[in-house]
């Protein structure tokens, strides 16, 4: 009699078993749990947690292994992190998982920061091989950055000038990079008219304001820098660029 009772209870046992199981291997709900944890992380890397960024995008991979966002985002954390080896390896994952141009741009974004410019080239090419990619723009900045590593001046600034055709909200950005690329080629002149231009045009603008003052100062004209930078502090509204300026001013004078 003990073990005719026993029957039914192993019976019902091993039907939770199986049952659990099936809820632990079910792909919906793999998908969904690897789906909320990725999301958490992606939340946390805008934030700024970095901790719980990673922990929650390494469960992401966990649950869901060999997604090219998952792995994507794990590079870019790695980046962050300081950890440019790693940060390269989950690129070169998330591009075996499944390419995309996104991830090209961002990789691309970690070669040029790494001054493996002709490498970069090769790659923010791939990203813009998708006509229909939106963020087209940055991978032309980034790519204008790899050809003006390797010398190509005209070239970079042709990409620059591409960038603000796809994006013309870029435009700022596009011509403090052309301005650099004049300065590299020892086109001072030009670079120095592509800035006071860009100061008409905005005359808050400071990476603009920054750029010309080192250009002016290098020149040994004084005077120019100090007029730029009053001019600057009359128009600036914001209190820690006024008090920038004011510094910048007072060292000027010293000069």
């Amino acid at each position: 009699m003990m073990k005719a009772s026993l029957i039914p209870l192993l019976i019902i046992s091993s039907i939770l078993l199986t049952s659990c199981q099936t809820m632990h291997t079910d792909p919906e709900v793999t998908s969904k749990r690897a789906k909320f944890h990725y999301q958490i992380g992606m939340d946390s890397l805008q934030r700024g947690q970095l901790p719980k960024a990673f922990d929650e995008l390494m469960q992401a991979n966990k649950a869901l292994p060999g997604q090219s966002a998952t792995l994507s985002a794990l590079a870019y954390a790695w980046r962050l992190q300081g950890d440019m080896e790693k940060s390269e390896d989950f690129y070169k994952q998330s591009i075996a998982a499944g390419p995309a141009s996104e991830v090209y741009t961002n990789y691309g974004s970690l070669l040029v920061s790494l001054k493996r410019f002709r490498e970069a080239e090769t790659i923010l090419h791939k990203a813009l091989e998708d006509p229909r990619y939106r963020k087209q723009y940055i991978a032309l900045l980034l790519l204008g950055d790899a050809l003006l590593g390797q010398n190509h001046a005209d070239d970079a600034i042709q990409s620059y000038h591409r960038a603000v055709m796809m994006n013309p909200s870029s435009k700022s950005i596009s011509q403090i990079k052309e301005a650099q690329a004049y300065i590299q080629t020892g086109r001072l002149h030009y670079a120095q008219g592509l800035y006071e231009t860009m100061l008409r045009q905005d005359p808050t603008l400071r990476p603009a304001l920054q750029g010309l003052l080192k250009l002016l100062v290098q020149q040994d004209d004084i005077l120019a820098a100090r007029k730029h930078l009053a001019n600057y502090i009359e128009k600036e509204k914001a209190p820690l660029n006024r008090a920038w300026a004011s510094d910048e001013l007072t060292r000027l004078g010293r000069l």
